[in-house]
């Protein structure tokens, strides 16, 4: 598993590059540091698995942005629960939960009767995968310079529909 300490500091100052490139320039110093460990982690994980990558840099480019996208989101969980109160026991109650899987249900539903792409463009935008917009251009057939503008667009129809369905229950009855 040893491999060409020449090639790993080759690779250092690149890493340093995309780990600065895809994180913003306000990122914390921490989360720059956690990707390139992260990256490096990635890079001894697969010579234990198997060979080392063919083109290194194009393989650290990729894992660098695999990582980054990771790290915002576990980041903007994190920050999102921690400004949360503790949760509420009643919130496991059965009704609760019922009224959560109804409410994903009336949302799915409206995206299905969005117009023309939309679906697939919301759909794709919600993937677990957390797809990059080229990725999801590529998907959807369309330039990655118009996905910004449809989106918006899709986005203000979900919220017509969505505003026309749920706005007159949520005024129904006490509150």
């Amino acid at each position: 598993m040893t491999y060409d300490t020449r090639v790993l500091d080759a690779l250092r100052p690149l890493l340093a590059a995309e780990a600065h490139a895809e994180l913003p320039a306000a990122a914390d110093r921490d989360d720059l540091a956690d990707l390139e460990q992260d990256v490096w982690l990635r890079l001894l994980e697969r010579l234990a698995a198997q060979d080392p990558p063919p083109d290194p840099a194009a393989w650290l480019t990729r894992t660098v942005h695999a990582e980054a996208r990771r790290l915002r989101r576990t980041g903007r969980r994190e920050r999102t629960g921690a400004a949360e109160p503790a949760a509420d026991p009643r919130e496991s109650d059965p009704e609760r939960r019922t009224l959560a899987r109804e409410r994903a249900r009336t949302l799915h539903a409206a995206v299905r009767r969005l117009p023309g792409r939309c679906p697939r463009l919301i759909g794709a935008l919600l993937s677990p995968h957390d797809l990059t917009y080229r990725e999801i251009a590529g998907e959807l057939g369309i330039s990655q310079g118009s996905l910004g503008p449809e989106r918006s667009r899709c986005l203000g129809c979900l919220r017509r529909i969505m505003a026309a369905e749920v706005a007159p229950r949520a005024r129904r009855g006490k509150g």
